[in-house]
């Protein structure tokens, strides 16, 4: 009996460590033809931040905090000690009609296997290529959805059905469909499994609520 309730926590125990998603931080640059910024997300379990860094001066400009249980934003102001409710954006209307395709290529991205999907738009001009690792990075649909982002990379990024739970894309690549000519481009150049405090994803005691 006591060998069959040791088998039954541990098949439990292990069960556990296979569902938990990804906790830690990614690192990830997203550049323009105008400009190139650094980001980081720390995930811990239901709670995600994205610390938005000053290209100068390597400063935190902004953050976001994700509450994935309560499915709330709320934006930070470092400089300022502020912060405030942030409301999800409208969704964009598509122009046209978005051709999904999955591509034969593979690429290994930051030690993940990633599969290559292609989105393409003739009528708004864009090809965006994205490579996708499926792990556990469970936190990143949710949040991409919470935060409805107008960018294309995101817009297109949700035309993708049939993504396994976990899925990512560790490069993305917008080019124009006419020229071939490159518009932006977002890769993840770190991750680290260090769980961070979960009192650092979190808005600061001392900051005030910002009110419209």
């Amino acid at each position: 009996m006591k060998k069959i309730l040791l088998v039954a926590v541990i098949f439990a125990s292990l069960s556990n460590i296979c569902a938990q998603g990804f906790n830690g931080s990614i690192d990830f640059k997203y550049s323009t033809t105008k400009d190139t910024t650094q980001n980081i997300y720390f995930v811990k379990d239901k709670l995600v931040k994205l610390d938005q860094f000053n290209r100068k001066s390597g400063n935190i400009e902004g953050s976001f905090i994700f509450d994935l249980t309560t499915n709330t934003i709320k934006f930070v102001n470092p400089k300022r000690k502020v912060w405030g409710e942030h409301k999800s954006e409208t969704p964009p209307i598509i122009k046209g009609k978005c051709e999904v395709t999955k591509g034969t290529g593979t690429k290994t991205v930051q030690g993940y296997k990633c599969a290559e999907y292609i989105v393409k738009n003739t009528e708004e001009n864009t090809l965006i290529t994205y490579w996708i690792a499926n792990d556990k990075f469970n936190f990143f649909n949710p949040v991409l959805k919470l935060w409805n982002r107008k960018d294309k990379q995101s817009v297109y990024y949700n035309q993708i059905t049939g993504l396994p739970e976990g899925s990512m894309p560790l490069i993305s690549e917008e080019k124009q469909v006419s020229d071939g000519k490159a518009v932006s481009r977002l890769e993840v150049v770190k991750i680290n499994k260090n769980v961070p405090d979960e009192a650092s994803l979190k808005v600061p005691a001392d900051y005030n609520k910002f009110d419209k």
